[in-house]
């Protein structure tokens, strides 16, 4: 598809990746912000994120140069005539929604508003809007720049051929979007993360395991074949009846607790943030949370170089 201008609300940690990745593909982007004042701390953000591109081999142009193809602005009537438009800001309904009321002033009626969120209902943010039906959730991966990662989400009356053009314009943003026909909270793989999340705090909170052995089994078992196959492709490659079997002996006995875990509540209160402050469910110090951020975004490059060159294309294969 044609590589025109594109529309982003917010240029935070996540919206500037988001940025990065729409510059990178070949986009202007128009980047609408709340605090003018910020634009030149996202732009050098935006630029370290380019260089990065860069030095792995997935960036060919001069990132100096694609950073020229970006407009930061807090004038909303910029946007105006854009057919796409992005917003990722807070995981607040509310205020997404003023952005959204804003974007309808100055966007035609067939301009997409996709918002970047990984829980909200599309249906509640659609609600209300003049064009509810070109809403969409675009649920991108962070680091977004990196990822292949997207989910496309339809809201109860989104109308399915906007869905259908973000998924195309998403294969020429080096992703493999997903798309979820009704809308349902947490989406895809967050439901089924969360499932797993709560199965290994039940292990971990009753004894069974460490958060060591836990991190261990998964890594060698879950992590070695996921990033090649989803659970359904995995079923059909190691045979197909085994799975019945053991979900009959196995899922009366899985956790279904709908409380948060009490790990997680007391590790949340003592002010834990993961490598963001060095306090985690392991220890660190600032210069082992460094190492452990550096190392995920190597590997991360590592994952899309390799899925990029190894994922096959069989045609027997429906989207």
């Amino acid at each position: 598809m044609e590589k025109g201008r594109i529309g982003t609300v917010g240029l935070g940690l996540m919206g500037s990746s988001i940025a990065t990745c729409l510059l990178a593909a070949g986009h202007e982007v128009i980047s609408l912000v709340k605090d003018i004042a910020q634009a030149d701390e996202a732009r050098a953000r935006i630029l370290s994120y380019l260089q990065q591109l860069q030095e792995e081999g997935l960036l060919s142009a001069p990132p100096e140069a694609v950073l020229q193809r970006i407009t930061v602005t807090d004038d909303v009537t910029q946007l105006a005539g854009l057919e796409v438009v992005i917003e990722s800001i807070i995981e607040n309904v509310a205020e997404k929604k003023r952005v959204y009321e804003q974007l309808e002033t100055v966007l035609s009626p067939t301009a997409i508003i996709g918002s970047n969120t990984s829980a909200i209902p599309v249906s509640v943010l659609q609600s209300g809007l003049q064009h509810p039906e070109r809403v969409l959730g675009i649920h991108w991966a962070e680091p977004a720049h990196i990822t292949r990662f997207m989910e496309v989400i339809c809201g109860n009356e989104t109308d399915v051929q906007y869905a259908h053009r973000i998924v195309a314009l998403a294969e020429g943003w080096g992703k493999e979007p997903s798309l979820l026909r009704k809308d349902i909270r947490g989406f895809i793989t967050n439901r089924i993360m969360y499932a797993m999340l709560r199965e290994a705090f039940h292990l971990v909170e009753n004894g069974y395991a460490t958060v060591e052995d836990v991190d261990r089994s998964l890594r060698n078992d879950l992590g070695y074949w996921i990033t090649f196959a989803g659970p359904f492709r995995f079923m059909d490659l190691t045979g197909i009846p085994a799975y019945l079997t053991v979900m009959k002996d196995l899922f009366p006995d899985l956790s279904n607790t709908t409380e948060t875990p009490r790990m997680l509540e007391e590790l949340v209160a003592s002010g834990a943030k993961g490598v963001g402050n060095a306090h985690g469910f392991y220890p660190y110090t600032p210069e082992t949370a460094e190492a452990w951020e550096a190392n995920f975004i190597a590997f991360s490059y590592d994952i899309r170089k390799l899925a990029q060159t190894y994922t096959p294309k069989p045609t027997d294969e429906s989207k």
